[in-house]
């Protein structure tokens, strides 16, 4: 069987290379972990564009909801009621 000889030689160019292409892998990992997070904040976002999209849409069509969201959000009463508050 042939013995494998290591030389101080082969030492050195091992450290070199290592030196050399080390960072800039680093780099590359860290750049791939970056876009994974990137990626899925862009899925959540688009997921939260398409809610608005439709809580716009029933904003301007449905002028029932449109009373909900008033009278929950800002406390809008109709003529004659009494609000009642509740506090959580």
């Amino acid at each position: 069987m042939a013995k494998i000889i290591i030389k101080p030689v082969h030492i050195v160019i091992v450290a070199v290379i290592g030196a050399i292409f080390l960072p800039g892998y680093i780099k590359l990992i860290q750049l791939k972990v970056r876009n994974m997070r990137l990626e899925s904040e862009i899925v959540r976002l688009e997921k939260e564009n398409i809610k608005l999209y439709k809580e716009k849409k029933k904003l301007e069509e449905d002028i029932n909801y449109v009373e909900k969201v008033a009278r929950e959000s800002m406390g809008v009463t109709k003529k004659g009621e009494i609000p009642i508050r509740i506090e959580r």
